[in-house]
């Protein structure tokens, strides 16, 4: 069975996100991140989720917007 992970969306040029990223790596999180900017799917599937990033689906299926208070 393949590890759910949590899957981030993410635009390229973004603090929020480079924020986000930084932390995950830190304390060794492994996730999925798909970069707005570089794949319409991810956009289309990102937009139905909320307008900013970045946005974070856990595999629970909850959704977080924004990391520690920023937003992108």
């Amino acid at each position: 069975m393949a590890e759910e992970r949590i899957v981030v969306y993410t635009l390229g040029e973004c603090p929020a996100c480079e924020k986000l990223r930084a932390s995950y790596h830190a304390g060794g999180i492994p996730f999925e991140e798909r970069r707005v900017d570089q794949d319409q799917r991810w956009l289309d599937e990102a937009l139905r989720l909320a307008d900013m990033v970045p946005i974070v689906v856990h595999p629970s299926g909850k959704v977080e917007v924004g990391v520690e208070g920023e937003m992108g």
